[in-house]
């Protein structure tokens, strides 16, 4: 069966609306794949290029009846130029020692995301952090997760990218840092870092979800160039400030 007979036979199942997290006021739904759909690594690759996400085994993207402000979003890895603040992350960082291991389940790998949860994300609906969150949210699926730990000097954990290697690119899944280490920059620094495994390894793109322009937690997103985003089921490349875009109303 080709991949489009696959995409075609998924079920998608919508949510209720709902409160949105991002958004004050506004009301959200997601639709989702069919928890009991076989996906494999091939097609969630095909997925990601029509915008969807995943969190844990499930596979989702917004689908609100009156707002388009998610736009999926991907880097274009090569020819991704850091900028002055984005070098002096990379500066800044080159002390640490990153390794890919194959599990998080560990009282350490536990301890700085519970410390991240509660510590950065007190006021949001992963507050308060609990082990059946963290096994469910990032559980590794379809034999393409890989975990990228940080450590510094002392060995001590202190960053922890979630990564899947599609056919095409990466998925930035979620990163937590420890918060007393707000100097480095630890988020920009694993999306840098990801950029750089990616070109390692001749992947064009990192997904890194959704960008919501009234959204400030989602401005770091648009600081790596060139990037593209989905709008009209179409790819569209931003090498600046995307006026065009803007005037479709799709960033609104």
């Amino acid at each position: 069966m080709s991949e489009q007979n696959d995409l075609s036979t998924l079920k998608l199942y919508a949510t209720r609306p709902h409160p949105c997290s991002y958004l004050p006021g506004e009301d959200a739904t997601t639709v989702f794949i069919d928890p009991t759909a076989s996906l494999d690594a091939a097609l969630y690759s095909e997925l990601s290029r029509y915008g969807f996400r995943r969190s844990g085994a499930n596979v989702y993207r917004p689908h609100c009846e009156n707002c388009q402000a998610c736009v999926p979003i991907r880097l274009m890895v090569n020819n991704f130029k850091p900028n002055r603040s984005q070098k002096r992350c990379l500066k800044n960082n080159r002390d640490l020692t990153i390794t890919v291991v194959h599990t998080i389940d560990t009282p350490e790998h536990y301890a700085l995301y519970e410390k991240y949860i509660n510590k950065r994300h007190c006021d949001g609906d992963m507050f308060p952090a609990s082990h059946a969150q963290y096994t469910d949210f990032l559980t590794a699926e379809w034999g393409v997760t890989e975990y990228l730990e940080m450590r510094d000097a002392n060995n001590k954990l202190i960053a922890l990218a979630v990564t899947d290697t599609l056919d095409h690119g990466l998925s930035a899944v979620y990163t937590f840092f420890d918060p007393d280490e707000a100097h480095r920059s630890l988020g920009n620094f694993a999306v840098l870092h990801q950029i750089q495994y990616a070109q390692n390894n001749n992947l064009t793109f990192i997904y890194l979800g959704y960008w919501i322009r009234k959204c400030q937690k989602m401005n770091y997103k648009i600081n790596y160039r060139p990037y593209q985003v989905l709008i009209d089921q179409h790819w569209v490349t931003v090498t600046d400030y995307p006026p065009e875009i803007e005037a479709k109303g799709q960033l609104l």
